[in-house]
Formats: C-alpha cells, sequence, structure tokens
C-alpha cells in the first residue's frame, strides 16, 4: 500500500453551481475569469491530467494521464470549513450562521467582559479595508477589531505591537468558547498586523479556530486503524486537531510546495493533506487575477519534481474546497464547482469522473484505497481509478 497526496487549491473553483444564484454568485467562475484575461496560461501538467476537459475549452487533452472531473460542493455552504469537511466525508446538513449586520450586542457584551478589551468595528469588511479604517483607532485605544464577511467567521484583527499574537490567540479562544448554537460559527479567525497608518500589512501568523467536525471523518477512521496523517498548512486549525498525526505549519504557497516536497521524501505518513492558501487569500479575496493565475502557473511548475518522489502505488488527488473568483464583483467566496485531478504511477489513464455529487466522494475513495471500514458520506470512485490488479 502506498500513500495519497491529497492538494488543495484553496478557492479554484471552476464554474458557477446550478444553485449559485441562492448565494449570490450567479456568473461566477474563478478559473473561467482567469482564463479571460490569459487564454494561454501556461499549466501544462495540470492540462495534461484533464484540467481543460473538466470545462468548455479548445484546450482538451485527447488522452489524459489520470482520472478528471469536478465536484459539486453538497453541504449549504461555501465555506473553508465546510468544504475540508465534505472532503474528509462529511456532509452538512446546515449551513453555518451569518451576520451580515454584525454580531448581536449579547455576544459583543459577552466578548468585551470576558476579553477585558472591548472592541471596535462588528460590520462586514474586507479585512485588508478594515485595518487601513481602524487600524491607528486601534493603536490608541488598545481595542481588538472584529468583523466578519459573507462566509461564517468571526475575525479578530490586532496589531503586533498593540496586542501580542499570542494574546490575539488567547482573545480568539475565549471567543471561540462563546459562539456556540445559534452564533456557532464555523472559524474564528487571529488576524495579526504590523506597520503604520497608512502602510498596515497582514502578517502570516493568521490563526484559524474551528468547531470540531459533529461526527468522525476520513481522519478519524485512519488514526483509529492506525493510519499516520500529515497536514501541510492550515488544515490542523480547520479539523480542531482531530485524527492529525503531524501538523506542519506554512506562511505561503512556496512554502507550502517546499515541505510536501520534504514529506514525499520523508515516506513516513499515509495520508499527506495540504491546503495552500495563497490562491484564496492573496489574491481571490483581493480581486487579483494575475496573481491567481501566476500562482497556478507555479503550481504547475512545481508538479513535475513532485511527480518523480512520488512511489509506484501513490496516489495525488488535487483538487479544492470552493471557488474565490478574483473577476467576481465581489471579494467573498463563490459556489463554484471544484476541479478532480487524480493521477498515480499504477492508476488507469484517462478515466472521465464526471461531475461528481459531492466533495465527499474524494473521502470515501481514500477510505477505499485503504480498505477501511468507516461510515462517511460519498460514493468512492477507486474501482474506476485503480489499475489492473497484477
Amino acid at each position: 500500500m502506498g500513500r495519497v497526496f491529497l492538494i488543495v487549491l484553496d478557492g479554484f473553483g471552476v464554474g458557477a453551481m446550478p444553485d449559485a444564484k441562492d448565494f449570490g454568485d450567479e456568473g461566477s467562475n474563478t478559473f473561467g475569469h482567469i482564463l479571460e484575461k490569459h487564454p494561454d496560461l501556461p499549466v501544462p501538467n495540470m492540462q495534461k491530467m484533464g484540467l481543460f476537459n473538466i470545462i468548455d475549452s479548445p484546450r482538451k487533452t485527447e488522452k489524459p494521464i489520470g482520472g478528471f472531473g469536478k465536484m459539486t460542493l453538497a453541504s449549504p455552504n461555501k465555506d473553508t470549513t465546510s468544504g475540508h469537511w465534505e472532503l474528509t466525508g462529511l456532509i452538512l446538513e446546515k449551513a453555518f450562521p451569518t451576520f451580515d449586520k454584525g454580531f448581536p450586542e449579547e455576544l459583543m457584551e459577552k466578548f468585551s467582559r470576558e476579553t477585558g478589551y472591548g472592541y471596535l468595528g462588528n460590520i462586514v469588511a474586507s479585512g485588508t479595508e478594515i485595518i487601513k479604517k481602524l487600524g491607528s483607532e486601534h493603536q490608541k485605544t488598545g481595542k481588538p477589531i472584529v468583523y466578519t464577511s459573507a462566509d461564517s467567521v468571526f475575525q479578530i484583527a490586532a496589531h503586533e505591537e498593540t496586542i501580542p499574537v499570542e494574546e490575539l490567540y488567547r482573545i480568539c479562544k475565549i471567543a471561540r468558547d462563546l459562539l456556540k448554537d445559534d452564533w456557532a460559527v464555523g472559524r474564528v479567525i487571529a488576524r495579526p498586523f504590523i506597520g503604520t497608518e497608512g502602510n498596515y500589512t497582514r502578517t502570516p501568523r493568521r490563526k484559524d479556530f474551528s468547531l470540531e467536525p459533529p461526527r468522525k471523518m476520513l481522519l478519524d477512521y485512519l488514526e483509529e486503524n492506525g493510519r499516520k496523517v500529515a497536514v501541510v498548512g492550515k488544515l490542523e486549525n480547520i479539523f480542531a486537531g482531530r485524527g492529525i498525526s503531524r501538523s506542519i505549519p506554512t506562511e505561503n504557497n512556496r512554502e507550502g510546495m517546499e515541505k510536501l516536497l520534504l514529506e514525499a521524501e520523508r515516506g513516513k505518513s499515509d495520508l499527506i493533506f495540504s491546503n495552500l492558501v495563497d490562491f484564496d487569500m492573496l489574491f481571490g479575496h483581493r480581486n487579483d487575477i494575475d496573481g491567481f493565475a501566476n500562482a497556478l502557473v507555479e503550481f504547475d511548475e512545481f508538479l513535475p519534481s513532485f511527480l518523480e518522489r512520488m512511489g509506484k502505488d501513490d496516489i495525488i488527488i488535487i483538487t479544492a474546497d470552493h471557488g474565490t473568483d478574483p473577476g467576481f464583483s465581489t471579494t467573498d467566496h463563490t459556489r463554484e464547482y471544484v476541479p478532480l485531478l487524480v493521477w498515480g504511477p499504477g492508476l488507469r489513464e484517462n478515466v472521465e469522473l464526471g461531475i461528481r455529487e459531492t466533495l465527499a466522494d474524494v473521502g470515501a475513495t481514500i477510505a477505499s484505497y485503504f480498505d477501511l471500514k468507516c461510515d462517511l458520506d460519498g460514493i468512492s470512485f477507486w474501482e474506476q481509478i485503480k489499475g489492473e490488479e497484477e
């Protein structure tokens, strides 16, 4: 038995889902809008894997080297937590709450009392814009900046010289304990920044404080069966540490890819699960089409050296958790299909996996690969892609 490398290109959507209108995302298309501006985008390795075969494109590959398709987000959300939980075989029936008018006064009074700081903001805002607007007042008063977005998040921004990062994390933990029941947002996010008025910059010391998955998911079953799970990037926070043997934090895509190479060479984990966050955080949320395009090229250039390090029974699955269309009218996540590209030295070539009904099919497939007896959502496509028996 080999290993599975599950790589999430955070926010890389491939076209609006049928219910996108219900989320205000009709017409969103992360990959499509990138290609409108960069029609000759050089991503030959993902192209060989079938990336252009899952969209309406003249750049289809006649015989992709692996399995290819796209997946529907079955959970009634479009956020990071829902997407990643669903990839591990857990479909949510109820959406996380959002607060488009800010958080309730009762909650914020408790937050102020238990943290001892008070707060600024409590509005829906872009993270970069709100620190421009309130950063100076925050430094003068010492009050943290609280804001949210169209997603289910409670974000707390603080200058590292005004509220040290470890203290910001403590404040976030208090908020996480308060945000239960009707207030149970998917994530509390620490957003440290540095700089001076007019020149504030968010730092890589962001930290997410997620809810715990409500029932068993793939990582739990792997742990129970003695399998080792290494996560690269922010995933330990998204799963509240559940089922994770080894967590490797990263600051950006480049470091994430470097850590993936090292983990492939290390060879001691069964599932290596990685999130490359720059697509979403730096480019999608900032409507930076060029930056998103360049990041796709950089990842594609990384692939050959990574694939060379894979063993004969290893497989790689490249996908996403939602869309974050840099060419759309908002800076929020978008309700889109996500790509599904699967390859391994021993797998079948040119396997059309179609439009999967849920991201949970990935978790079910990985469970089949490791021959786990478990109760997960989703339908495995392992029988479609596995190679011929010797």
